[in-house]
């Protein structure tokens, strides 16, 4: 995804785009396979979960996380402006995740069937919104969903 840059022929620079941060602080949390989900295990953000044969994984809050699950927290995450289908929010994964990887931040990108979401750990959530803006994206508080 890229737009001419200043009318010259042949330059292009890559799109900018608005990116949401919530405030919420997420966990990746791990249960055994075909483990129903917990009652702890919910977000006011986003909250996936994934099952294969031989896991169960979950992203939610991590405020009711008991203690001695096996997790990965902190976590931010960020929300792409615009609805997109899970292909074309695919397709702008390159110019998205460039400013974090040029900055050695880690990410999850993962997708619902509307938006593309990115996950940072908590502790690089300001670096990682610090890049996005020097690359010309917007980043701005989540608005709660009503």
């Amino acid at each position: 995804m890229s737009a001419p840059q200043d009318g010259t022929p042949g330059e292009t620079q890559p799109a900018s785009y608005e990116l949401a941060r919530f405030p919420e602080t997420l966990a990746v949390v791990r249960l055994g396979p075909g483990s129903t989900i917990p009652a702890w295990a919910e977000s006011s953000s986003v909250f996936q979960v994934t099952a294969t044969a031989t896991e169960t994984t979950v992203l939610c809050a991590a405020r009711n996380v008991p203690t001695k699950a096996r997790s990965v927290r902190p976590f931010t995450a960020f929300q792409l402006g615009g609805e997109r289908t899970v292909a074309e929010s695919a397709a702008l994964l390159p110019d998205v995740l460039a400013p974090l990887a040029d900055e050695e931040i880690a990410a999850i990108p993962l997708t619902t069937y509307d938006a593309l979401w990115v996950l940072v750990p908590g502790a690089e959530a300001d670096a990682a919104e610090a890049a996005w803006r020097r690359r010309g994206h917007a980043v701005g508080a989540a608005v709660p969903a009503s």
